[in-house]
């Protein structure tokens, strides 16, 4: 048997009640309940096979206990974009869908393609991010509350107001909350400071990038432009030049990022110049954003790896 006949990769699927795992290449598949119980058997499953990847789908927390739990074990888990995993089910003609055969999917994907283990997020880095995802759904909500009011009527406007005030203060109490795990960390303050020197950066952004992008500073240009999904792709075919597009990577992260070059457009001198610099050239004004999205976005990756504030950076 060769090196590579004896690598093993694991898939897991994950839903609310249980988790599928399939082995590949011995095709073995257990069942075990997505609780404390179930996911201390299926470590004590994995571990012995000395597995070379891990893979999951993210399901928008539910994979988070295993994920911590076998990070915490030193194996190797990746948490994947369900999208990517869906593709490569349709090319390989596996069109037919259980959590058994998604989870054999996952794991055929993990040995076809191997993505790269990314740095995991500690149970810190957790917290913050259920933070910010809360202050988030309470400012859609304020947002679709004041919404209403335009057409409410006096009946409804009162009750609506009210609610309006008491969401105001639970979005000041989640800033606040925010704010306070912010000044507890050492790490973390270092870096919310170095993030927040840079005009247009404010403190939604730096949260949001501390908690939901830990690849920060450790990768090139290239990577977290693409990771984050501010990278234009080629759409050629043959003779065919179609228009470059961004696609995939982390929406939440850019939908922040569009917010604040807004910002930056007006207050940065060096963003401001080069959003002018396109708009010259005779780019339209998305494609100018998206332009100074992936510069503010390299601009602080290198800020990070590097240790340094904006006025460095400008100097």
């Amino acid at each position: 048997m060769t090196e590579r006949e004896k690598e093993v990769f694991v898939g897991i699927d994950v839903s609310k009640d249980k988790l599928d795992v399939a082995v590949r290449p011995s095709g073995e598949i257990l069942s075990f309940s997505n609780d404390e119980d179930g996911i201390s058997l299926m470590v004590d499953f994995i571990k012995p096979l000395s597995p070379l990847l891990i893979v999951l789908e993210a399901t928008g927390g539910l994979e988070t206990a295993s994920v911590g739990i076998l990070a915490a074990k030193g194996l190797p888990v990746v948490v994947i974009n369900p999208r990517q995993v869906r593709d490569f089910a349709k090319a390989t003609g596996k069109l037919a869908k259980t959590d058994a055969i998604d989870a054999h999917v996952i794991a055929r994907f993990g040995e076809a393609v191997r993505p790269e283990i990314r740095p995991l997020k500690d149970q810190e880095t957790q917290k913050l991010d259920a933070l910010i995802t809360r202050r988030r759904q309470i400012v859609e909500m304020i947002t679709a509350e004041k919404n209403r009011l335009g057409s409410a009527t006096s009946w409804t406007r009162k009750d609506i107001q009210n609610h309006i005030a008491w969401l105001e203060k639970c979005l000041m109490k989640a800033d606040k909350d925010l704010n306070n795990l912010l000044r507890k960390s050492p790490v973390w303050r270092e870096k919310n400071d170095i993030l927040r020197s840079t005009p247009g950066v404010g403190p939604v952004l730096s949260m949001t990038l501390l908690s939901n992008l830990p690849e920060l500073g450790t990768l090139n240009r290239k990577q977290i432009a693409a990771l984050v999904g501010v990278a234009p792709l080629n759409r050629d075919s043959g003779l065919f030049r179609g228009k470059r597009k961004i696609w995939g990577g982390r929406a939440s992260i850019r939908s922040v990022l569009y917010m604040s070059v807004t910002c930056a457009i007006r207050f940065n001198p060096l963003i401001k110049k080069f959003y002018q610099h396109l708009r010259n050239a005779g780019k339209v004004h998305k494609v100018a954003m998206t332009a100074c999205m992936r510069k503010l976005l390299i601009i602080l990756n290198t800020m990070i790896k590097n240790r340094t504030c904006w006025s460095t950076v400008t100097s």
